[in-house]
């Protein structure tokens, strides 16, 4: 055991020295950094008359707002003094070709453990808008996350109205209960967790709540001056709707692309997406109620709970009672599709819609729930969720690190373009088992080939909204519908102009969304609801994009890092290529030892089927510096 360790530790010790000198011989090229330390600790927070810990960064529920330039380069470094290992997603951030900054734990990193620190290294380019961070790993965004704002470059002024301020407006969730553990408990039982005990405005659930008048969000404003607010959605489990008593919305941006400008009295947001809307402060001097309340209409069980907060105009004195707000009503399906349909992209000259017209690789993914064998839980099964009707399965090596170092026996690149079976995918309820297999299946995508997915949602067990994140990249929503996708009808429909494009898209309740892309980004990108609890049951899948001709079209050699350590640069591709292959080669013999020494030992290797948090043994490296040749357990 002692040699072992001792042989892992030399490799893993000449690779970090080499890798370190190749970087003192790289300069590359510097954008202006923007720096900011994150601490992730635990700090006490009372709501609803509850007081309980709760993970924090820097002791803000939510925590910091990034603020930084499109064209500048972002350094932040986490630093993890809370119980739970931790990654932190940039989500809409596009990563171009640096998927080692995107975050997912187990896809691109291993987490970051209790003690340890890592840095995420990346350029903000060709993007501008609200975007957001937050954990990505088991349900600990249900308090950790921040905004993202970026502004134009210097000089380029926004296409509408230069408001007079701007503020964020997160939306979020509370649960009075310690959220990691009761779902655990719900998983061991095998049942759903429970619903929010409230919905929340920038972590206050408002005055409508018990003991919550000092928890109440206040922004003020000035007579006859337009305010932009930059909307996120930040809960675990609800799509929601917001608006502000008396006074209309106009939405000039979705998930931090522009749109054609549409007024509307209330928008609709999903767990991920951001909206950027216009506000004039044109009404009566008063107090008016933000509020925010879930949509759902499927037979699932919400927190139908309104949070509410306060716009109130300058002057007025806070005795006086707010005006009440009028919402759609929860299960409002018409003016849900209405309100999506009114989303278009901008499509000017200088800022185009690149719609792709002609599709290279077209695929038909199913939405599906089910139920597997679980001798533990109450009524012998527990749920599971898949698409293709294939349960995702976290690996124990981050699939980004596999593929850029060739690690075999990590995943298969066989995921299906179509289900195996085709149904009636939204006729009466199924409830035979169809077989949902699980796996750690990817999709293997060539370099800069366009890409139509429809996500279809079907009735297996119950049809639901949901809503799906693509990371690594933008995509436009070139149609939806409710029902069966019909592929000879429907393509005739698609908006190929000026659809709206984002990072994350809604599947309607017994329907079908269709997306297109280029895979111009090479790397591992994963792809989920991004409903935490359907996430946990499987609902999500990765692609693999392929390196494109050259250097500069294919995955990145520098990297986020800890310890402030450059592994990889971009060297020529004469060094690079056999680099890593080698450096491939050293750690599937690395991998091979340790899984010998494991299937030799008592109890071998255990890792929660569909947890993106469990604590790995393949990803507990004593140092966590998390690069590809420390995701092996090297002690």
């Amino acid at each position: 055991m002692a040699s072992s360790c001792l042989r892992k530790r030399f490799l893993c010790t000449f690779v970090f020295v080499f890798c370190g000198f190749l970087g003192l011989i790289t300069s590359p090229a510097e954008a202006a950094i923007k720096k900011y330390q994150f601490d992730v600790q635990v700090k006490n927070v009372s709501r609803l008359c509850h007081a309980k810990p709760i993970v924090t960064v820097n002791g803000g529920f939510p925590g910091p707002t990034i603020y930084v330039r499109e064209g500048d380069r972002l350094q932040i470094n986490v630093t993890n003094h809370a119980q739970y290992n931790m990654s932190i997603h940039w989500h809409g951030l596009k990563q171009y070709r640096n998927g080692w900054a995107d975050g997912p734990a187990y896809v691109t990193q291993c987490p970051i453990q209790t003690g340890s620190s890592y840095t995420y290294d990346f350029n903000v380019t060709g993007q501008r808008g609200t975007l957001w961070w937050h954990a990505h790993i088991l349900w600990l965004r249900a308090t950790v996350y921040g905004a993202i704002v970026i502004m134009p470059k210097q000089g380029t002024p926004f296409p509408f109205p230069q408001p007079y301020r701007e503020t964020e407006i997160i939306l979020g969730e509370w649960w009075n209960v310690d959220v990691e553990t009761f779902v655990n408990k719900a998983n061991s039982l095998g049942l759903p967790p429970n619903s929010s005990d409230a919905h929340t405005i920038n972590g206050k659930p408002g005055p409508l709540f018990p003991c919550s008048e000092k928890h109440t969000f206040a922004m003020e404003v000035e007579q006859g001056k337009t305010y932009l607010l930059r909307i996120i959605n930040a809960a675990l489990n609800d799509e929601l709707f917001f608006c502000i008593a008396g006074h209309n919305l106009t939405v000039v941006e979705v998930d931090a692309v522009y749109t054609k400008p549409f007024t509307t009295q209330a928008i609709l947001i999903a767990p991920g997406q951001t909206t950027n809307v216009l506000v004039k402060a044109n009404q009566a001097s008063g107090r008016y109620f933000m509020a925010a309340r879930p949509f759902m209409d499927a037979p699932v069980p919400v927190d139908n709970k309104t949070a509410t907060a306060i716009l109130q105009y300058q002057g007025v004195l806070n005795t006086i009672l707010p005006s009440l707000p009028q919402l759609p009503n929860p299960n409002d399906t018409s003016f849900a599709l209405s309100y999506n349909k009114k989303l278009r992209s901008l499509n000017t000259p200088n800022f185009p819609a690149n719609v792709p017209l002609k599709v290279d690789r077209k695929l038909f993914y199913t939405i599906g729930f089910g139920k597997e064998s679980c001798p533990s839980c109450i009524n012998g099964t527990r749920f599971v969720a898949s698409l293709n009707n294939i349960s995702f399965e976290m690996p124990q090596v981050g699939l980004l690190q596999a593929h850029y170092f060739n690690l075999k026996g990590v995943f298969k690149t066989d995921f299906p373009d179509r289900p195996s079976t085709p149904f009636n995918y939204t006729g009466a309820p199924l409830t035979a088992n169809l077989g949902t297999s699980t796996g750690t299946r990817l999709s293997k995508i060539a370099f800069n080939s366009t890409v139509e997915l429809v996500l279809q949602d079907t009735n297996l067990l119950t049809v639901e909204s949901h809503p799906f994140h693509l990371h690594g990249y933008n995509f436009f929503v070139v149609g939806t519908g409710i029902g069966n996708f019909d592929p000879a009808k429907d393509p005739a429909k698609y908006n190929l102009v000026d659809p709206v494009e984002r990072n994350t898209v809604g599947v309607p309740t017994g329907g079908w969304t269709a997306i297109r892309f280029r895979a111009d980004n090479p790397g591992v990108w994963f792809m989920h609801c991004h409903l935490e609890l359907h996430t946990g049951w499987g609902l999500k899948m990765a692609f693999v994009v392929e390196d494109g001709p050259g250097l500069d079209l294919s995955i990145s050699g520098r990297r986020s890092r800890s310890y402030g350590e450059t592994i990889l640069p971009d060297l020529g591709a004469d060094i690079l290529i056999p680099l890593r292959a080698v450096i491939g080669i050293a750690f599937s013999l690395v991998q091979l030892m340790y899984v010998l020494q494991v299937k030799l030992s008592p109890g071998g290797l255990s890792h929660p089927r569909n947890s993106a948090g469990g604590s790995s043994r393949c990803c507990q490296a004593g140092s966590t510096s998390l690069h590809a040749a420390w995701e092996l357990e090297l002690v």
